[in-house]
């Protein structure tokens, strides 16, 4: 008999069918109820053993978290909680499970802290909540791939380890094949990266957007989707070494039609999550709703999960500029209150309470800010006629804040190359970027999305650890 998914069980098995599913034992109650668990739904199948049929020595071995094989027929089930369930006819066991060490680890059937959920991160897939966020993880990605080619994008590849920092930080891993104990040096004592793999100093990227611009001005319009690294030696919840970056690029695109598609590709992503992923979103949703009843009020969530998605697929986005939102802030009650941490005046980048307020107090949707001041913003973003601002966009989330960046990008040589100067970027260090400039420049446009800030606003989750499967942070390489 073949094995079927228990999803596809609970979906469509018909009383009296014989059926063959596989799994990791949830819990075994009263030697006779097995709750089963494959991880294609967060929902158990309950199959049900007559011991009297079974060799006692055989029950013994069905623990929690012991795999196993189960034949039978399909019945309507007489307990509350599921339509159907499994009248077992033979049960194999696939995987003991030590039922001792079983209540050292993650699986033990009980609440467990988050921390202690990362310590164990090779086995907490196993359980309900996790379970949940990967599967989201799973379906925010495929939606992301599904938009961009239904809209007529090429997915590009842009390179892992580069020579550029596209962002200037200098936070970035080195790359090298040197001995650290002995290398090359040149006549100066400095190392000699000559000699390196590379033949120069390389490191691992923090942003596939400049590849990804080359790529637009040629096939028109381009995404990536992959791994990007930064070297920041910050442990806060909304920070990882290792991290994953979508980063559309649009030739002929200018800053309107930037946001237009930011706006459109977010709320795709949210009802995609919405349509495709009910049973999982409720569970995080009710795991959200009792822990939010545990804090004071003050810490609460505005919205619950469920409605924080559909904030996004139902609300236009409202649309203002950096320096009206600065307006609106110093008139704001919090800021005459001084209740904001920290400050408000217009050149300063705005903090996560700042964007917040924007969209949870002010304007009760999910917001855009544009034109920044330039010095705030990277080398590549337009300038804009006044000679202070760029042409770079935000997009502002309830419970998130920032949560996409963009901008158009600077086609004009001349201002491209005086930028590089004022960010003491050397033009040879960026030829081939600067050259694209110089055969047929055209306006174009881009931006980037934080995976892992996606996901964590599809699941609920305060940690960015806890939508990643193996978080890389300072002090932190385990799995």
């Amino acid at each position: 008999m073949k094995r079927e998914k228990i999803a596809d069980v609970l979906t469509n098995g018909q009383v009296g069918n014989d059926v063959l599913v596989k799994g990791w034992v949830r819990s075994f109650r009263a030697n006779r109820f097995v709750a089963i668990n494959d991880g294609s739904t967060i929902k158990n199948i309950q199959a049900v053993v007559d011991f009297e049929n079974f060799d006692e020595s055989l029950l013994k071995r069905i623990t929690t978290a012991s795999s196993v094989a189960v034949s039978g027929k399909i019945v309507a089930s007489q307990g509350a909680g599921q339509a159907i369930e499994i009248a077992v006819e033979h049960v194999e066991i696939l995987g003991d499970a030590n039922p001792e060490e079983v209540q050292k680890t993650v699986m033990q059937p009980k609440k467990h802290s988050m921390e202690f959920l990362r310590e164990q991160a090779h086995l907490r897939f196993r359980t309900n909540t996790f379970g949940a966020v990967f599967r989201i993880r799973h379906a925010v990605a495929y939606a992301i791939h599904k938009y961009f080619n239904d809209e007529g994008f090429y997915y590009l590849h842009t390179p892992i380890v580069t020579a550029s920092d596209a962002e200037g930080a200098g936070e970035t891993f080195n790359v090298t094949n040197f001995d650290p104990a002995n290398p090359p040096l040149d006549e100066n004592g400095a190392i000699d990266y000559s000699k390196d793999f590379f033949g120069k100093p390389v490191n691992l990227t923090v942003s596939g957007q400049l590849e990804a611009e080359l790529g637009a001005l040629a096939l028109g319009q381009v995404y990536t989707f992959g791994p990007t690294f930064r070297a920041e030696n910050s442990n806060t919840s909304r920070h990882l070494a290792e991290f994953w970056m979508i980063e559309p690029e649009v030739a002929f695109n200018d800053l309107k039609d930037n946001m237009d598609l930011t706006e459109m590709f977010l709320k795709y992503i949210a009802k995609y999550v919405l349509d495709n992923c009910s049973d999982d979103l409720q569970f995080l949703h009710d795991r959200e709703v009792k822990e939010d009843a545990q804090k004071p009020t003050a810490e609460r969530n505005e919205l619950n999960l469920i409605d924080r998605l559909k904030f996004v697929v139902d609300n236009e986005f409202k649309r203002l500029t950096y320096t009206e939102a600065i307006e609106v802030l110093k008139r704001s009650k919090p800021y005459k209150k001084k209740k904001f941490k920290y400050p408000v005046e217009w050149g300063v980048d705005l903090s996560s309470e700042h964007e917040r307020y924007l969209v949870e107090k002010e304007f009760k949707c999910p917001v855009i800010l544009s034109d920044y001041p330039a010095e705030i913003k990277a080398f590549y973003m337009r300038q804009n006629d006044d000679g202070k601002t760029v042409a770079a966009m935000d997009v502002l989330f309830p419970g998130i804040g920032e949560i996409v960046g963009g901008s158009q990008r600077e086609e004009r040589l001349d201002i491209l190359k005086s930028k590089c100067a004022d960010f003491e970027i050397p033009e040879e260090d960026l030829w081939w970027y600067l050259d694209t400039r110089k055969f047929g420049t055209v306006p174009h446009a881009g931006f980037g999305l934080g995976f892992e800030r996606m996901v964590m606003f599809a699941t609920g989750m305060t940690n960015i650890r806890d939508v990643i499967p193996f978080p890389r942070t300072p002090q932190n390489a385990e799995f």
